[in-house]
């Protein structure tokens, strides 16, 4: 992989990644789809090498505009703006990018491993799941957002409710039959997800800003007062080091959301968040800009790239839409993964393995040679690099499919994040609620289809053992609130007995 004929289309495609990750709107899946055309002239290796660099690139690129403006660069970066960007305003943007960083690369290794040495076992537990673990398993991620609610259980419960609806507006998940569409042709499609992403998140953090502006605060119109522009990457390291559970759980926690597929690193990046959050001796601080928020967020996603792998290699399932891209460049090629694909075209198999372990620190050195240009986008003052922003996500969202009803969407949503922000709901479960809705809804209907012994969800031991966890997640959920709520009490009653 080291060559030069594998080894320039691996740097080519990590530093497109980056940049396509970084951009709000563009995302990986794009940016693969766009690198895609030139592998055609290439043999199979060079151009899956490209494609992995483009995956590991972005896996990471996108955390740069959750940590610095708030806003996602790709759906699996969304759960790194509820640390990273409090952070960045906190004054340490270096700091909160070379987090992202060094977390997304010790996880991608340790993916690696896992990539190498367990591909077999790991894929063979997905190999189990029908319909009705994969519908159990969506549940259990959905129980996720009783630990993302915030302060109110009952905002956050109808955030994720909200996304839940949105998800039935359009085509039938299994028949295509139109739903709820009010006669209006913009909604036959229904709301594609990544306007959505962009429209909640991009007003959601720009307008504060906007109005702060208007109301001439200037100071709050640029960039935080102190800003480090470089940072002890060593220092940052054993930061992260020094939380080893949380690595590794983190980790793992991507794998097996790659592993199972249509879940998607969006999904992984939120449910590693979440189990961080209820793991921590301190969950009262996240969303403030702790380290751990950004570690576990980060350490998933390149976890998940490897988790992706192993069902594309092992099964020819694709993970996500990247590993779907990345199937259609093999058959084009004439080659079909699956359970013989080691054995029948190992140098490309290992090709993969190797592609993806040097990626990693390619990554790394792109993001560490891009730095000063990537710091210094908040130095810009708001009132130039909010119009700036927006632009680029209303480009995005029409280049998902060259039409305006992406467009109208994304506006769409822009009224509706605001309006959320302004009344204290919080976005993340809703954002949740989008990615799982349909697969919820299509798994529901094929086990039905199948059996319609609807016990079958609690009798078929990995199925019933994900809903007794989901019960189990939330009921921990409320444990958790009512805790922070006595400690809140008990603190305000020791502050008004030092007034005496």
């Amino acid at each position: 992989m080291l060559h030069s004929q594998y080894f320039v289309p691996l740097v080519l495609g990590t530093i497109a990644g980056v940049v396509g990750g970084a951009l709000p709107g563009v995302t990986i899946t794009m940016t693969v789809i766009m690198v895609l055309p030139f592998t055609f002239g290439l043999d199979p290796l060079q151009g899956l090498a490209a494609m992995i660099g483009v995956y590991v690139g972005g896996s990471a690129g996108g955390s740069i505009t959750a940590s610095l403006i708030g806003i996602p660069g790709t759906p699996s970066a969304i759960a790194t703006t509820f640390d990273g960007y409090p952070m960045t305003r906190n004054g340490e943007p270096g700091r909160a990018i070379w987090i992202g960083v060094f977390a997304a690369f010790l996880g991608g290794l340790l993916g690696g491993v896992v990539l190498i040495e367990l591909t077999a076992p790991l894929a063979s537990l997905a190999l189990q799941f029908g319909p009705w673990e994969f519908f159990s398993l969506y549940i259990f991620a959905l129980s996720m957002v009783a630990g993302l609610v915030g302060k109110s259980v009952v905002k956050g419960l109808l955030s994720g409710a909200i996304g839940l609806v949105i998800t039935v507006v359009g085509p039938d998940p299994i028949l295509g039959v139109q739903r709820f569409t009010l006669g209006l042709h913009v909604l036959e499609g229904g709301f594609p997800f990544l306007p959505v992403l962009i429209g909640l998140f991009a007003f959601a953090q720009l307008m504060p800003d906007v109005e702060k502006i208007r109301r001439g605060q200037a100071d709050l119109a640029a960039a935080p007062k102190v800003v480090k522009l470089t940072v002890a990457k060593l220092a940052v390291l054993r930061e992260i080091l020094s939380r080893p559970f949380l690595l590794v759980w983190s980790t793992l926690v991507g794998l097996l959301i790659g592993v199972l597929p249509a879940i998607g690193g969006s999904a992984a990046n939120i449910m590693a968040y979440d189990q961080a959050r209820k793991f921590s001796r301190r969950p009262e601080m996240f969303g403030t800009g702790i380290p751990e928020g950004i570690i576990a967020s980060e350490s998933s996603n390149n976890a998940n790239v490897a988790g992706s792998l192993i069902m594309i290699m092992a099964f020819g399932i694709p993970g996500d839409a990247v590993t779907a891209v990345m199937l259609g460049a093999l058959t084009i090629h004439g080659i079909q993964p699956g359970p013989l694909f080691i054995s029948q075209h190992p140098m490309i198999a290992y090709g993969i393995f190797a592609a993806y372990l040097i990626a990693l620190p390619l990554m790394v050195l792109v993001i560490w040679v891009g730095s000063p240009a990537w710091l210094r986008v908040i130095t810009m003052p708001k009132a130039i690099l909010i119009p700036i922003v927006l632009v680029l996500c209303v480009i995005g969202a029409y280049a998902l499919g060259n039409t305006m009803n992406d467009v109208y969407v994304l506006l769409l949503f822009c009224f509706i994040g605001y309006a959320m922000v302004k009344g204290r709901i919080p976005l993340a479960p809703l954002i949740l609620g989008v990615v799982l809705g349909d697969q919820i809804e299509a798994n529901m209907i094929r086990a039905v289809a199948d059996d319609a012994n609807a016990w079958l969800f609690l009798t078929r031991p990995i199925s019933g053992g994900l809903l007794v966890a989901s019960v189990l997640s939330v009921a921990f959920a409320f444990w958790q609130h009512a805790r922070e709520a006595r400690l809140r009490a008990d603190a305000g009653s020791e502050e008004e007995d030092s007034d005496f």
